[in-house]
Parts: C-alpha cells; structure tokens; sequence
C-alpha cells in the first residue's frame, strides 16, 4: 500500500508538472536538462494552480501543509502563497447530498426533524470538513441560526494511508541520516498522528470549543461560537452561526471600520494567553479560521473557528517556555543556554559560553527590527543548524506550538508589518513570571495546596499514635522509638525555623532584584 501511495504521489507530480517548478531553482543545468528530458510539453497553467490542484489531489495532509505555507508570504512567491490561500476554506465540496446523508446518519433522525431550513450548498469547505448554515427547529434553541459542520466520508482511511507513509519516511530519516536520531522524526509525526485523529472525531473537536469558550468567557479580545451538544456526534458538529469578516479580506475590514494595528497587538496577546495562562491553545489558527467581529458586542474581536487541533502544555513546559522568551526579550542569552542545559535538552556537559554565543548570533540580529523585516521561520532555521553541533533533540510536544506561532507571525505580518512581536509580548511574559515566581504565585498555590492539607493535618495524631503503638508487645522498643522521636521533633523543629528563615531571606532578595 506505501508503494503503491508513493507511486501515485510521482504520477500527480507529474500530471500537474510540478518539476518545472523545482528546475526554476535548480542551479545544476545538466540536472536541469534531465529533467526537461523525462517530461513532454510545457505546462497549461500557472504553477500556483498546479501546485495547489497537485496538493487537493493528493488528500487531507498535502492540503494541510499547503495551508500552513500559504501564511508565509515572506518564503514564498506572491502569486503562489495567494493560490494557496485558497486551500483554507475554498476547497472542493463533496456533494450535498452525501453531506445530507452524513448528517442524518451522525443525528440518527431526518434532516427535516432537526432543522426548520437548511442550506444545501455549503459555505465552506475544507481538507477534512465541510460547512452548511441551518436554523433548528425544535428544543431551547428553536430558530437559533446554526452552522453545521461535516465530516467527508471515508476520511480515516485516507489519512492513515498518508501517516503511514510519513512514519515510514521518518524510519529512513532515522536510519540514513547523521542527524535522524536526534531529531526524532518518528516521535513528531506520532504526535502529528495524535491530533489528525482526533480532528476526525468532531465530538471532541466540541469540547475543545467548549473549553476554550470558558476559557475566555468575557474576553475583549477572542469569541468562541456556542456548541450545541444535543447535536453534535463523531461526524456532526452544530455550533452558533457567527458573523464576521475573513481577517484575510484587509479591504473589508478597513471598509467596516476595523481598528487593523490593535487587532495585530491583539493576536499576539491571545496567543501568549492561551499559552501561558490557559496552558491550552488553538492550535490551527491560519486565517481560514479566524473571523472579525463587525457588529455588536464582538466589533473588533477575533472570532474562532475550527477547534479540532488544540494544544496542551505542562507546568514544566509553560515554565522552560516562559523564561526562555523573557531571557531572549532581555538579551540575556547564557541564561537561554544554562535553560537548555537544565532541561536536559542538550547533554549536560554543554559548555555554557559556547551555546550562549551560538544563540546570540541567532537572535541578536532581529531584534528591535519590525515584523516586516524579520522571519521568524528563518531565525528557526538558524537555531535548527546551530542546534545540530550540540545534539540539541526535537521536542514533539512543542511543535504544535512552533506552528501556531509560525501562524502567528504570518497573521501579524499580514495585519501590521510595523508590529514589534518583542515589544508586544515582553510585558506580558513579565507578568506572568511574578505571577508565577513572585509573591502573587506563592499566594496561588498555597490556596491550591490548603485542601489537601486541611484533610492531611487532622489525621496527623491518629497516625501518630498508631505507628507509636505497633510494637505494643515490647515495652523498650516503644520508649526508645518515643525518645527518638522526640529528639526528631526538636530537630524539626530547629529545621524548619532555619529554612523559613532562609527562604524569606532569599524570597526578599528575589523581590528586590526582581523590581530592580
């Protein structure tokens, strides 16, 4: 079967002539003369549309990456990256009347049952999904204007076929190439397996949406449409129809009065949010799914869309994440490098003074420049090449995160090209370092902590008493243990007066070089 795929990848690559863009930027032209020796006639359309076409035509995945590269304007040509864009929502629907089929078969009852209206031409259409308005008949939420999202049939198999193939390709890479171990291609596409398959599953592309609603229930700046779980399934999802404006179209939001410079600041704000204070975040956010708010209560806010890839972090990777960008943004680069080695990133026996000077010819150069004359996408070109002479590993939980952020910059070079992403989001990550590690944060996880201790402290005596008593049946043994532990009290005692003492002496100097 992988042979088989593999074979039909060629056969699209060269039904769509996609050589002719590779020969474009070959430099060797004896190769250039191979090439124009295997293929026959010159191509009928433009490259963009071949390529775009060549991409639908190869399934869910190929168009996926096509999405993520139609954000990098700055890597690609404009009439390419503009052609790609159209893979965000306008690709080619299925037929309405298997999405009708589908439907009914996900909500177990007729279309007719459900809905008072129902468009049969979707609105949208993308690699996994596509989209139909409605009105609901019945319930609380008779004559709420819903969109209703659905699966294409038969996606599981075609995107298992790709995967498969992709781990193969990983197994190579592992195998044949010096760096391959190192950059643990099998564990990231394991990771990228993770989240296709549960995009398939629409239920829980629900609750994503639900936990990301409460998460910023009230919020200025992001809106999240409501999920009608009465209707949703594994191949079904109903949700609040939204209004708004493609933040791609930028002649309509000047048109509706779109504040363009604040919606940049505020992208980068709900990115950092969703990170670190939520430690869960949309983690597919181009711009096929991003609307603006224009009327109402939601006018100049972000509106989601498509919740089917999130991501989640831990307090460990929050915390590594957090100092590291608030040591980039202070140009403090051996504390970059001391994080690496502390996280056991790279090997313990990394010279400090080597890998911080290898990160500040990274990074030195972008700073205080705007957007539109830095690529984030290449700075992590040069860290990847400069990580290759200190066996610095790929981390797989983080490479959801590296796209969103990718995504991102390509949102904020879109809205603003003037945005400083630094300035942006340095007072953010300041404050949520003395959340965290200030007094603020110390004050947080004691309220965490005081349930579990008011339900430990009145047991203390009781299990005292009983591990003073077990060795009732030898009177010494229960003197000495007793005096023991009188000795240990006293001990304790002196210990922990010591380490409190210690603690505020160090917690108080902490706080003064902090506000310094």
């Amino acid at each position: 079967m992988r042979l088989l795929r593999f074979i039909r990848i060629l056969a699209v690559v060269w039904r769509y002539r996609l050589d002719e863009i590779v020969v474009t930027s070959l430099k060797n032209r004896a190769l250039v003369r191979l090439v124009d020796w295997t293929t026959f006639g010159a191509p009928r359309e433009p490259r963009a549309v071949r390529l775009r076409r060549a991409l639908e035509d190869l399934g869910p995945i190929f168009v996926k990456f096509g999405q993520v590269l139609s954000t990098r304007r700055d890597l690609l040509p404009t009439d390419i990256a503009d052609e790609l864009a159209r893979l965000q929502d306008r690709v080619p629907p299925f037929a309405s009347e298997t999405a009708m089929r589908e439907i009914e078969r996900g909500l177990r009852r007729p279309i007719d049952a459900v809905f008072s209206s129902f468009d049969r031409e979707p609105v949208a259409s993308a690699s996994i999904a596509q989209v139909h308005f409605a009105v609901l008949k019945e319930g609380a939420h008779a004559g709420k204007e819903v969109a209703v999202k659905v699966l294409r049939p038969n996606m599981l198999q075609a995107i298992e076929k790709d995967l498969s193939l992709m781990d193969a390709g990983a197994r190579l890479i592992e195998k044949l190439w010096r760096d391959g171990k190192r950059l643990r291609p099998r564990a990231i596409v394991a990771e990228f397996d993770k989240y296709l398959h549960d995009e398939l599953d629409l239920m829980r592309e629900a609750a994503n949406a639900s936990q990301l609603r409460r998460n910023f229930a009230g919020s200025a700046l992001f809106v999240v449409p409501e999920m009608h779980f009465d209707y949703c399934s594994d191949n079904v999802l109903v949700m609040q129809r939204m209004t708004g404006i493609p933040i791609s179209r930028m002649d309509r939001l000047l048109e509706a009065g779109i504040d363009i410079k604040k919606l940049s600041r505020d992208g980068v704000t709900i990115f950092f949010m969703q990170v670190f204070d939520h430690a869960f975040f949309h983690a597919d956010m181009h711009p096929g799914n991003i609307l603006v708010g224009t009327v109402g209560d939601q006018f100049n806010k972000y509106i989601g869309l498509d919740f089917g890839i999130v991501g989640t972090l831990s307090e460990s990777d929050k915390n590594y994440l957090a100092q590291n960008f608030l040591a980039f943004f202070q140009h403090d680069y051996k504390r970059v490098a001391e994080l690496h080695i502390e996280s056991g990133w790279v090997p313990a026996d990394t010279r400090v003074d080597e890998l911080e000077n290898a990160v500040r010819a990274c990074c030195e150069p972008v700073f205080d420049k705007p957007l539109k004359d830095i690529s984030l996408g290449q700075v992590l070109m040069r860290v990847f090449q400069a990580s290759q002479r200190f066996n610095l590993e790929v981390q797989p939980q983080l490479v959801l995160l590296q796209k969103t952020l990718i995504n991102i910059e390509g949102l904020g070079r879109q809205l603003d090209p003037e945005l400083d992403l630094w300035k942006t989001a340095k007072p953010f990550l300041e404050r949520w370092m003395e959340d965290q590690v200030g007094w603020r944060g110390m004050e947080a996880r004691l309220k965490r902590e005081a349930m579990q201790w008011t339900y430990l402290l009145p047991q203390l005596p009781r299990l005292m008493h009983a591990a003073l008593t077990r060795h009732h049946d030898d009177g010494r043994l229960i003197e000495e243990v007793r005096m023991l532990r009188r000795e240990q009290r006293l001990t304790n005692i002196w210990y922990a007066v010591a380490t409190v003492l210690l603690a505020a002496v160090i917690a108080l100097a902490g706080w003064t070089v902090w506000r310094a």
